[in-house]
């Protein structure tokens, strides 16, 4: 009888733990905008993330960088300037999960309309006076807006189109951490009118319900990636 009611018990157990299982498996989150499969291993990149420096190599300066006191470059056609701490400047953040950026605008310099695919976005005020916002996705496409002044804080859920605009008369600061080590960046009007090879102006015009003279002169200008 007793080992019966032991018998039962392990299959309860291991229902429940197969059950847990199929319940929490789930793909990693990719860090890369694709990844082609491959079978040859000899012509094999990695996935999600680097390879990992061998333990007793590591020093503090892994986990270590400088340069966030400087402020970004802002002489471009949107005046602003995006830099970088990302697992690309910080090889300490690899599987960490976690970046930040400092972002500078010149007076009326705007952080154009872009997501994030891979990160949330929470955005501390410096100096000035910025209007953000985010939109939501389809069908509502709600708009969410806010006027920060130093010291507020906003947060920009994954995936979701934002901005930021300097409405300030003179330059503003920003600093931001996002939840993934390469939270990577498509901003809206260089991925639409700027890709390599163009989108089809059939295509444009049609999305956009405008004459191809709009898109032809739209996909003619100089956008800027304010990145860096």
């Amino acid at each position: 009888m007793l080992k019966m009611r032991f018998d039962h018990f392990l299959l309860i157990a291991a229902t429940l733990a197969l059950a847990f299982s199929f319940a929490t498996a789930s793909d990693p989150s990719p860090l890369q905008d694709f990844c082609v499969a491959i079978d040859d291993p000899a012509n094999a990149l990695f996935v999600n993330g680097k390879f990992c420096k061998n333990p007793n190599m590591v020093t503090a300066n892994d986990f270590f960088f400088s340069g966030l006191q400087n402020p970004g470059d802002t002489l471009n056609r949107v005046g602003s300037n995006v830099t970088l701490v990302t697992v690309a400047q910080l090889a300490g953040l690899n599987t960490l999960g976690i970046s930040m950026v400092r972002i500078d605008y010149a007076p009326y310099g705007l952080n154009p309309p872009h997501t994030h695919p891979r990160a949330t976005e929470i955005l501390l005020v410096l100096e000035g006076t910025l209007y953000v916002g985010f939109v939501t996705s389809n069908p509502n496409n709600t708009l969410f807006t806010k006027v920060l002044n130093k010291g507020d804080v906003f947060v920009f859920p994954e995936g979701l189109i934002h901005f930021q605009f300097n409405v300030g008369k003179t330059n503003a600061i920003a600093f931001a951490g996002l939840s993934s080590q390469n939270p990577g960046v498509i901003t809206i009007a260089n991925a639409v009118f700027g890709s390599k090879p163009p989108i089809s102006v059939d295509v444009l015009t049609k999305a956009f319900q405008v004459d191809k003279n709009v898109i032809d002169y739209l996909q003619a200008q100089f956008w800027v990636d304010n990145n860096s």
